[in-house]
């Protein structure tokens, strides 16, 4: 039997014969899909409950959420509270060992009527089949133009 090659040290034999790479990169890929049907608790679901979500840069939105009862408290169900309807579709999902990075958009209507068609590149961080980490970069025009910071 062939020992498993490493790379970086990162990449491991994980179920079924499958590397973690490809396991990581197979759970976000079913986060997006559920996602793209307006599930928006999938995201949620597959976060560990130690995760942090950041806004990288110097914008209005700037800054870090964590652990998950912040996420979810002080960012994400404010957020969502200003749309009506809303879906993320991933357009490109890259794994490279812990890490998986979303190019995606989305799409949605605003409690105001606006429409909101965003872009957005997600770089996730997983461990033991949950997302441990998020940094968000999206048009952050559209965002401070649109929506209200929670």
């Amino acid at each position: 039997m062939r020992k498993p090659r490493w790379s970086h040290g990162r990449v491991r034999p994980s179920v079924a014969g499958m590397t973690a790479q490809q396991t990581n990169r197979e759970l976000v890929q079913r986060v997006f899909a559920r996602m793209a049907a307006g599930d928006t608790r999938a995201l949620t679901e597959a976060m560990a409950d130690d995760v942090a979500w950041t806004f990288p840069g110097d914008w209005l939105w700037s800054g870090t959420w964590s652990p998950k009862t912040v996420v979810l408290r002080e960012l994400l169900r404010p957020l969502l509270a200003q749309f009506t309807d809303y879906r993320m579709t991933a357009d490109l999902v890259l794994a490279d060992g812990d890490r998986v990075v979303v190019q995606a958009r989305g799409h949605g209507t605003t409690v105001r009527g606006d429409a909101y068609e965003q872009t957005y590149c997600l770089i996730l961080r997983l461990a033991d089949g949950l997302i441990t980490e998020i940094v968000e970069h999206c048009d952050t025009a559209l965002v401070e133009r649109t929506l209200v910071r929670p």
